[in-house]
């Protein structure tokens, strides 16, 4: 079965893999075997278009889940169901890159994968919830303006511009500053920023390309935050 696996053509093996999982959330007997191999080549063998496929096998799976989540409907006030897929899976890829567990079944991935989901929710909601309370206790603090502690801090500073140097567009730069820096999230951007993003939209469309673009060139960006 294994042999008959591995020759499968990816595309061949995605579709199998959407079967198995409809099967399961119809509680079916399926057979989890299409799935774990897709997972097996997207993490073993680091090919993109068998990450993306697998990504796109699972984000059906991811969204019902988050439209059950009791936290969901809180944390749709501050981003879009889109953008949460996005960052579970960005997390869930870094996850299994830097520690590559080995899972038994599709079960015990799909377990991964939904703890994933939860964290990003309570970082979220606790991300959110903290600002707040910097907002009332410190009025005057603008997120887009670098705090004065941070100049002095030489990591940070080559983390970010590693990070940067990896993204050729300037428009993709600003709105990366925006994002992870500055910790804004897209609808703030559009409030803050109208001049300059003015379509929530364009802002999940450059945000997904961009973090395409670091996951592809992961291996660059570990050379250029091991230079000391």
């Amino acid at each position: 079965m294994e042999e008959l696996l591995s020759e499968l053509n990816l595309t061949v093996l995605a579709s199998y893999c959407t079967l198995e999982l409809e099967r399961m959330r119809r509680h079916e007997a399926a057979d989890n075997g299409y799935c774990l191999e897709l997972f097996r080549r997207a993490v073993e063998q680091q090919t993109d278009q068998a990450w993306t496929l697998l990504q796109q096998c699972l984000s059906e799976t991811v969204r019902l889940w988050l439209r059950t989540h009791p936290g969901t409907s809180q944390a749709l006030q501050y981003d879009s169901e889109e953008n949460y897929i996005a960052l579970t899976f960005s997390r869930f890829w870094q996850a299994v890159q830097e520690h590559p567990p080995e899972f038994p079944s599709l079960k015990a991935v799909l377990s991964y994968l939904h703890a994933t989901l939860n964290g990003v929710i309570i970082d979220v909601l606790r991300s959110y919830q903290r600002r707040q309370e910097i907002t009332l206790s410190q009025p005057e603090t603008s997120l887009l303006h670098k705090p004065e502690e941070a100049f002095d801090d030489e990591e940070t500073d080559h983390t970010w511009e590693s990070i940067l140097s990896l993204l050729p567009h300037e428009r993709e730069r600003r709105l990366a500053y925006l994002l992870y820096y500055c910790g804004l999230k897209p609808r703030e951007i559009v409030l803050r920023c109208a001049d300059e993003f003015n379509d929530i939209k364009e802002i999940y469309r450059l945000n997904h390309n961009l973090i395409d673009r670091l996951r592809r060139n992961r291996e660059r960006l570990r050379w250029l935050l091991s230079i000391d």
